[in-house]
C-alpha cells in the first residue's frame, strides 16, 4: 500500500514538474519513474479514476486533472473563511459573552475550523478538527438546510437509518432556512445548547457555519431571541466578506 502511494506520488510529481509540456506519454512516464509499464499503467488507471490524472484524448498522453485544482481551491477558500471570519468572531463573542465557533462541512461530516472563548466562567468546549456527522448539532442542520435537498437527503441517508427520523429531519430544514437559524439542545454534549447560522459563499453555495455554544441552563427565551440575531447578523457580515 505504502509503495503504491510513493509510486503514484512519483508519476504526480512528474507531471506536474513541466508546465510548458502537453502531457506525457506512457512510455516516457515507465521510462522516467523506473517503473515497469503494467505497474505504470495499472497507476494512472487509477489516478484517472479518481480524476487526479487525464487522459488527452487527441494524443492519448497524460497531464495533472482539475481534481487538483479543486482540492487547491478549497484550501484556500477555507484560508480565507477562517481568516474573513475571525474579526467578527471576536466581535460576537464580546457582544454574547459565549463561546463563538467556525465550522465546515467535510463531506457527511463537519469540522470545526477555528474558536473565539466567550468571558463567562463556564465555557462550552468545541474540539477543533474535529468531525462531527452532519445530522447532529445547530451548525450542521443550518448547513444541511441551505444545500439543495437532494444533497442534504444523499448525506442523510448515509448517516441515519431510521427512516422515520431522518423524515422528522428532512422535513425540519425549510423551516430552519426560513428562520435563518438553528438551535439544538444537548445533541453533542449534555447540558449544552447551540445556535447557528449558515455562511453562504460563491454561487450561493453553503460554506461553513458560526455557532455559538451556551450551557443549557443560561440559554432563557429572552437570551435565545438576543443570540439567534446576534449569530444571523455576524455570520451575513462573514458572507458579505467572502463575496457570498
Amino acid at each position: 500500500m505504502v509503495q503504491s502511494i510513493d509510486r503514484a506520488m512519483q508519476i504526480i510529481q512528474l507531471l506536474m514538474s513541466d508546465n510548458s509540456r502537453i502531457g506525457w506519454a506512457i512510455s516516457d512516464i515507465s521510462e522516467r519513474v523506473g517503473l515497469p509499464l503494467s505497474t505504470t499503467h495499472r497507476l494512472i488507471s487509477t489516478l484517472v479514476k479518481h480524476e487526479l490524472v487525464v487522459q488527452l484524448p487527441e494524443t492519448k498522453r497524460y497531464r495533472p486533472g482539475l481534481k487538483w485544482m479543486e482540492v487547491g481551491l478549497q484550501q484556500v477558500e477555507q484560508m480565507e473563511l477562517r481568516t474573513a471570519a475571525r474579526p467578527i468572531m471576536e466581535r460576537l463573542a464580546a457582544e454574547g459573552k459565549e463561546t463563538v465557533f467556525l465550522s465546515i462541512p467535510y463531506g457527511k461530516f463537519s469540522m470545526g475550523i477555528d474558536k473565539v472563548d466567550g468571558k463567562v466562567k463556564l465555557r462550552v468546549v468545541e474540539g477543533l478538527g474535529e468531525r462531527i456527522a452532519m445530522h447532529i448539532g445547530a451548525p450542521n442542520k443550518v448547513m444541511l438546510a441551505n444545500m439543495k435537498l437532494a444533497e442534504a437527503e444523499a448525506i442523510l441517508i448515509r448517516l441515519m437509518d431510521d427512516q422515520e427520523k431522518r423524515k422528522q429531519l428532512l422535513s425540519a430544514l425549510p423551516g430552519i432556512k426560513k428562520a435563518g437559524y438553528a438551535v439544538s439542545y444537548a445533541e453533542l454534549t449534555e447540558g449544552t445548547a447551540a445556535i447557528a447560522a449558515p455562511i453562504i459563499g460563491f454561487g450561493r453555495k453553503v460554506v461553513g457555519a458560526l455557532g455559538i455554544g451556551v450551557t443549557t441552563d443560561q440559554l432563557t427565551e429572552e437570551r435565545l431571541d438576543f443570540l439567534s440575531k446576534q449569530v444571523i447578523e455576524r455570520a451575513h457580515e462573514i458572507t458579505a466578506t467572502i463575496g457570498g
